[in-house]
């Protein structure tokens, strides 16, 4: 039989599901930590960048030459660098060249690249790019070794490992990327400020961090605004790499003449849509959250220009424009976390100076290797001058060789020992090269090869002649794209305004009465004025009337469940009563499986019985009902089954046995969350239902036809909380409710 089991082939091996899955998974990890979502902090750049702006360079589209179609430039950056989807790289590239995402755009587009309101760029077939000047700047070096160089995916041809990157474009141009278990998020800085950090850093190199944060200000974003953080946040924010920046939109309040004015914000937060901020602000006008806020106006054209109008001009504008932050992502917090790989190796969370130092690290390295290439140039170009000038002294004697001898070479190489190099240069030398006036030029040339030479040698022997020709390319990056320049000049302004208090929005709704229905399947809606609560309405098919109670636009709605929880919902944003209603579901995260068991306007300063179905319960304070988010709060553990006001002195509860017990409210805690105490006891089944009353007043309950019956002695059913009680009177409801 073992001979008919099949054999596992020889190169199979077995080993534990754990560590196969646990080596792989590594493996994927460190893929996409080094190859993917981190930038090098040299370069500031992921490799998919990198390879575009190579590639490009291989096209040879610079900055002042021609420009070439989108499709064109990523088909050879996935052929022949980045084997992946050509959107992604196309998404990439477009990304490059938008002036909004990007502070100092690395790619030149033309055509349709985006825009701020989010809509995508054209195909790539419609549009064209060349590299900017910026990436001209980051690339200078690649021909003269300034960095090394690896095969490209399949061997066939070498990109680099890094670019030689004349400034800080890590800081420069930020950076955002998720990897697995780690992420980088860093904001876009001026250019001119990074490069005064620089310098002072070559200049006292173990400046304190709170001294290059004083440099460079803080984050600089392509779409401007206001950085409202104070220089202390700003400063701890630089010294651990982590934190988080508030930027508002920047706004004017404009004067309309007669005592009229509007407010027109001009900037955005950085990465916000402007599309999707208008549709959140008209949103906020359609469900009155901003009952202050009257209309909301897109006049953009090349400019930002997006006009809020109030409703009455009496409102402070800095009140309304805090109102709005809150609300809106006119204000929202930039994250930062500066993850980044350094010597493109090991992953780190760097502060500000730790960044600028590994930029400079490798500044050095590039001038180095530079210098070292041109040391071999000028020593090739000064051996092939020795050469010439050999010739030029023996011109005659050269010129007869190369006529009568039928190995020129071999003999020049003997009778002057010259180099095989040089006497190939004597031989391609042309005849209009024989004038004196060359002569003089060769030795020219020599000359100023000569100076150059034991300048940068004199340079690599000495580490602050290194620092100070560092510092000299810095400052011509500087002249290039700093404050000089319109492209240059700061556009975030930073501020350490004190926040103002918003408007109260409750204050601002104008008071009127509401009829609120709330169909069987949870629907609801609001009618103006109080209709009468058993008038006729029109609901969807299979559905009907619910709950109805009147309130006023003023009222916050609380919503209990059976889960336990409490949702509020402002009476003001309820859908008119001219449709069908929303789904409740809809406006608060109420579970499908949840029921709703009361709904009724808050009010400060009262006290709710509630109790589950298990028969335990509590008295609960309003205050402590009141939700801030959608989700709810949770007050009763347990399934509910009913929420009552508090009045009286003393509560009725009747089982599912028909049982009735009454007993002193005294008896009840109150509390603000919890599963409460034992209301009654039971053998089987559970609570029915519960009310508070005056005993004096005694208990009453509906008899159908409009008449009511009172039950005055209630001496029979008064006991002790958590006692069986006795049969409820004659005549009480068969549905076993108080109302």
């Amino acid at each position: 039989m073992s001979d008919d089991l099949p054999t596992e082939p020889e190169n199979t091996q077995a080993e534990p599901l754990s560590r196969a899955i646990g080596e792989r998974y590594l493996t994927y990890a460190l893929s996409t930590i080094m190859n993917r979502a981190l930038p090098d902090a040299r370069d500031g750049l992921k490799p998919v960048h990198r390879r575009i702006l190579y590639a490009m360079r291989e096209l040879r589209l610079a900055p002042n030459g021609a420009f070439r179609k989108s499709a064109k430039i990523t088909g050879d950056v996935m052929g022949n660098y980045h084997p992946h989807g050509d959107a992604a790289i196309y998404d990439a590239m477009a990304r490059l060249a938008q002036d909004f995402a990007m502070r100092y755009p690395l790619v030149d587009g033309q055509g349709n690249f985006g825009n701020i309101d989010g809509d995508n760029p054209a195909a790539a077939r419609y549009t064209e790019a060349r590299l900017a000047l910026a990436s001209e700047a980051l690339m200078d070096g690649l021909a003269e070794d300034a960095v090394d160089y690896r095969p490209n995916y399949d061997g066939t041809l070498t990109e680099p490992v890094v670019l030689p990157a004349a400034f800080p474009n890590l800081l420069v141009n930020g950076a955002s990327g998720i990897a697995v278990g780690m992420a980088t998020n860093i904001p876009p800085h001026n250019l001119h400020e990074v490069i005064d950090a620089c310098l002072h850093l070559i200049k006292t190199p173990d400046a304190r961090d709170d001294t290059i944060a004083g440099i460079v200000q803080g984050p600089d974003f392509p779409t401007g605004g206001v950085l409202v953080e104070s220089r202390e946040t700003i400063a701890e924010v630089y010294r651990s790499g982590r934190g988080a920046f508030r930027i508002r939109a920047r706004w004017e309040k404009e004067d309309l003449g007669r005592g009229q004015w509007q407010l027109v914000v001009t900037e955005i937060p950085y990465q916000v849509q402007k599309s999707k901020l208008i549709e959140r602000l008209a949103e906020l006008i359609q469900n009155r959250k901003i009952p202050i806020l009257a209309d909301v106006r897109d006049e953009s054209a090349e400019d930002i220009r997006i006009v809020l109008e109030p409703k009455t001009r009496s409102v402070d504008p800095e009140q309304l424009m805090a109102a709005l932050y809150r609300v809106s992502d006119l204000e929202l917090r930039f994250s930062l976390n500066m993850n980044v790989l350094i010597d493109g190796r090991v992953p780190k969370v760097c502060s500000l100076k730790e960044v600028l130092r590994a930029f400079l690290d490798h500044r050095r390295e590039v001038l180095v290797r530079r210098s070292n290439f041109r040391l071999e140039k000028i020593a090739a170009r000064l051996e092939v001058l020795e050469g010439y000038l050999v010739a030029y002294l023996n011109l005659d004697r050269v010129i007869e060789i190369i006529r009568y001898e039928d190995e020129p070479k071999k003999i020049m190489m003997a009778e002057f020992r010259l180099s095989d190099v040089q006497v190939e240069a004597i031989l391609n030398m042309r005849l209009r090269a024989l004038r004196k006036l060359e002569e003089i030029e060769l030795r020219a040339e020599r000359d100023s090869l000569l100076e150059e030479r034991e300048g940068l040698q004199a340079m690599l022997s000495d580490e602050g002649a290194q620092w100070a020709r560092i510092a000299e390319q810095l400052r011509e990056v500087r002249n290039l794209f700093g404050k000089s320049t319109r492209e240059g000049q700061r556009r975030t302004q930073i501020t350490d305004a004190a926040d103002v208090e918003p408007i109260d929005m409750d204050a601002m709704i104008e008071r009127e009465p509401l009829t609120v229905i709330l169909s069987k399947m949870g629907w609801i809606r609001a009618m103006k004025g109080h209709q009468p609560l058993d008038a006729e309405l029109k609901f969807k098919d299979g559905d009907g009337p619910g709950l109805a109670l009147h309130a006023e636009t003023t009222d916050k709605l609380l919503v209990f469940a059976s889960n336990g929880r409490f949702y509020t919902l402002p009476a003001n944003g309820l859908p008119g009563g001219r449709g069908m209603g929303e789904p409740l579901r809809l406006m608060v995260d109420l579970p499908n499986d949840a029921d709703i068991v009361a709904l009724f306007p808050w009010r400060e300063g009262e006290k709710y019985l509630i109790a589950s179905k298990d028969g335990n319960g509590f008295i609960v304070q309003s205050g402590d009902t009141l939700a801030q988010t959608k989700s709810g709060k949770q007050v009763l553990n347990g399934y509910a089954l009913l929420c009552k006001p508090v009045s009286g002195d003393h509560v009725a509860v009747v089982g599912e046995n028909r049982k009735m017990l009454v007993f002193p409210l005294d008896e009840l805690p109150e509390m603000a969350r919890g599963k409460g105490v034992r209301l009654q006891k039971y053998k089987d089944g559970g609570l029915s239902d519960a009310i508070c009353l005056t005993l004096s007043d005694g208990l009453s309950w509906p008899m159908g036809g409009g008449k009511t019956r009172t039950e005055s002695d209630l001496e029979e059913w008064l006991g002790k909380r958590a006692g069986a009680g006795r049969m409820a009177p004659r005549g009480f409801p068969r549905d076993n409710k108080f109302v």
